[in-house]
């Protein structure tokens, strides 16, 4: 026992030893560690002054209550009737298109059909600048030519000179974001850009499609069951049938008030997109403490290999 207790009070004086070496080779690599941590510093200055501001526009949006609740209820209820008369429909119902709708929002197709023909593409794809005194956006010369609205961008196979709705799709899925709060049903889309006008017509044109989208599929829908129903009336000649299909008729007509009625469909807004005034990004203070960390912890290191493996004494 007494041999144990003398071997860990030996260890624990070597670690001692050890620390005390490891310190006071580092204090004498100072000058050293100092030089390195200074050079990334003024690399990670330089690096983050070079990044454009990055404004945010962000949006609260409630999902509009269904509608069609109580006229879905109406089919529940009126299903049996409807299945013996041999009807089979589907109604639109804005509720369930909230969990479509962000779907949709991340589909290139939504975004070749809806997104794409309402923006101006070099905002999205040959941004170089914005000017805040001037509000006005400064294009990469090198991808479009303001001057012949032309885009003169060199380009290999499978890119072409105009960019195209797959290669626009990935970019413009980069300037925004959506999250949505399980417990309240709230969604929230955050859209950026460089200038925070575009940041904010972006926001606007995300909901806008999106409850314009819905609301046609579901009115082209409805319109369709309304010419089945008047085809079903005219074919029967049971006063009980005639009845079910003249109340899905009604059902269907009030659906289509509805439709024709909501500006928004799918969603409404709790906190609607602005124009900030402050940037959101790029955070040049963290980035500016991240490279003199690592300077510090390079220019250790350097020392410490320096003396423990390469023999190399600080001065």
């Amino acid at each position: 026992m007494e041999m144990n207790y003398n071997a860990d009070i030996t260890d624990k004086n070597e670690k001692e030893i050890d620390l005390s070496e490891l310190f006071s080779v580092l204090w004498k690599g100072k000058w050293l560690i100092v030089f390195v941590t200074s050079l990334f510093s003024i690399l990670a200055i330089l690096y983050s002054l070079s990044l454009p501001n990055i404004y945010q526009s962000k949006m609260i949006l409630s999902p509009v209550e269904s509608s069609g609740g109580g006229m879905n209820q109406v089919m529940k209820n009126m299903g049996g009737l409807a299945n013996i008369a041999g009807i089979n429909l589907q109604s639109g119902d804005s509720g369930g298109n909230t969990v479509k709708s962000l779907e949709k929002l991340n589909t290139l197709s939504f975004f070749e059909n809806n997104i794409l023909p309402k923006i101006f593409l070099p905002n999205l794809m040959a941004l170089d600048s914005w000017s805040p005194e001037s509000n006005k956006i400064i294009y990469d010369k090198n991808i479009y030519d303001e001057a012949t609205q032309a885009w003169v961008r060199d380009y290999e196979y499978p890119r072409t000179q105009i960019p195209s709705a797959q290669e626009s799709f990935i970019v413009f899925r980069e300037h925004f974001q959506v999250l949505r709060d399980i417990d309240t049903g709230f969604v929230t889309i955050t859209t950026s850009h460089q200038s925070p006008y575009i940041a904010q017509a972006w926001a606007v044109l995300i909901t806008t499609q999106l409850n314009d989208f819905f609301r046609t599929k579901d009115q082209l829908e409805a319109e369709v069951a309304m010419k089945y129903l008047n085809a079903e009336m005219a074919k029967t000649s049971f006063s009980e049938i005639k009845l079910v299909v003249a109340q899905l008729l009604q059902q269907k007509v009030q659906q289509l008030t509805l439709i024709e009625a909501s500006e928004y469909y799918v969603f409404d807004y709790i906190d609607p997109p602005a124009v900030m005034e402050t940037k959101s990004g790029p955070a040049r203070s963290i980035i500016c403490i991240i490279g003199a960390f690592l300077g510090g912890l390079l220019g250790s290191l350097i020392v410490i290999i320096r003396f423990y493996i390469m023999g190399m004494k600080p001065n």
